[in-house]
């Protein structure tokens, strides 16, 4: 018996593809992508999956920011949990941030824990983002050399004590050392002075705590971010902007030839500070949810291209951590689980607004993984990775936080009506099951 030329064939009527929404099958050998074909074609393979007519074949999203917290805070998060939780909102690959584990990834050593305890629970692909701290510039270039992504660092307080801020002058000469050898600086940028001079008042009361974190605090900082990548010629990406009046301030840069990229999150863009209820700490997030015509702008902003990509900013903590009996937003821990929730939060949204779905899982997808080099990555194409995920874009569901697969049952979007649903997500051709199948990823190997 001859064998089939495919070990899968999909066959969908509709697929979003680099060239546009289309009718198409799709073969896939050793996980790859190795047909792009008219629907109708008649592909061969060992096995054939067959969308339903609601349904519509994606490229697997690309989340280059998640906080996966294992180890040292793995009551938090950790890599079974969030890789689980990736996998059902249609996440074939993230990339873990390098704080709120312990120890950071700061370190080629510190990175090789980190890898250790990912290898065998990682439910979709994983890669790594490194830390740039006071002190470790002389560890950057072997961090690169090892295969992170690229170098996150802060701008104002981290909130955690083993990952310093970088004064002005750190971040220039970080630039400067990430220049000789290529390498990404991606910044949370609020600039502490303005921070120390905002009123802080503690309470239920979430207008107290949006005064807290101006908007000014972002501007500022990105305005010093973009002098410092101009005057270092280095690559710098603004990570989770909630700052609309930034955006002139980005175009500006741009058109100088500052090599600069920027993110939003999905909580920024369906979510606004008129509807967050007294003590509703679940809503809270560094920058903060800010009111509804800054939405409105970043909505704007990532129509015109000046925001390039929508990741999560997945950032879990306990119950107790998150949602102090108090209900004080100041002494509640900042961060939006969302992993799970990413695709069809910004579907909701962006359905509700007229925005078709190819503009959202390019943001989603094609997106992140050139943001960090990951050629085989983010498109339904021959020679990619056949990372795959079966949407039903008409379907609706009620956001229960007891269905979520990652850690800590508490979500701002507890009974929240969303449209979009993930029925099946496929990592190189194969069903994402109950056996972690995921893989750690290298930059400039994947």
């Amino acid at each position: 018996m001859t064998a089939a030329p495919h070990d899968l064939v999909v066959r969908a009527a509709r697929a979003l593809t680099p060239d546009g929404e289309r009718a198409v099958e799709v073969g896939v050998t050793a996980g790859r992508i190795t047909a792009v074909v008219p629907l109708g074609t008649g592909l061969l393979g060992a096995e054939v999956l067959e969308l339903a007519e609601d349904e519509v074949l994606l490229p697997g999203l690309v989340d280059s920011h998640v906080h996966v917290n294992e180890p040292g805070r793995t009551e938090w998060e950790g890599f079974a949990t969030a890789t689980r939780a990736a996998a059902a909102g249609g996440v074939t690959t993230i990339v873990d941030m390098p704080l709120n584990s312990l120890p950071p990834t700061t370190s080629v050593a510190n990175l090789e824990v980190k890898k250790q305890r990912a290898v065998d629970q990682a439910f979709v692909d994983v890669g790594f983002w490194g830390g740039a701290v006071p002190g470790n510039t002389a560890e950057l270039r072997d961090l690169h050399e090892a295969g992170v992504f690229g170098f996150k660092c802060f701008l104002a307080d981290s909130g955690v004590p083993e990952f310093g801020h970088l004064e002005a002058d750190e971040l220039r000469a970080d630039l400067l050392e990430l220049t000789r050898f290529g390498g990404l600086m991606i910044v949370h940028a609020e600039d502490p002075g303005t921070l120390e001079d905002a009123p802080q008042r503690a309470g239920r009361d979430y207008r107290h705590f949006l005064a807290s974190r101006p908007a000014k605090a972002e501007s500022t900082a990105i305005a010093a971010l973009i002098d410092a990548a101009r005057a270092t010629g280095a690559r710098a990406h603004v990570l989770h902007l909630s700052d609309a009046d930034s955006l002139p301030l980005i175009a500006a840069a741009r058109a100088d030839g500052v090599r600069l990229t920027v993110e939003t999150c999905p909580h920024y863009l369906s979510l606004d500070a008129e509807h967050v209820p007294d003590g509703a700490t679940a809503y809270k997030c560094c920058p903060p949810i800010r009111e509804q015509d800054n939405q409105d702008r970043l909505w704007q902003g990532l129509r015109d291209g000046l925001i390039d990509v929508v990741v999560t900013d997945h950032s879990p903590a306990t119950r107790d951590l998150k949602e102090p009996a108090s209900g004080d937003f100041a002494e509640a821990w900042g961060g939006v689980a969302s992993l799970q929730l990413g695709l069809a939060v910004v579907w909701t949204e962006a359905r509700r607004r007229g925005v078709p779905l190819a503009d959202v899982v390019r943001w989603m997808s094609a997106g992140p993984a050139a943001l960090v080099g990951l050629e085989r990555k983010g498109a339904i194409a021959v020679g990619k990775d056949a990372d795959l995920a079966v949407f039903a874009p008409d379907a609706t569901f009620v956001v229960d936080p007891a269905r979520l697969h990652h850690k800590n049952p508490v979500t701002p979007y507890a009974g929240r009506d969303l449209t979009g649903t993930v029925r099946r997500t496929l990592l190189r051709g194969r069903d994402v099951g109950d056996e972690p199948t995921g893989t750690l990823l290298r930059r400039g190997e994947a």
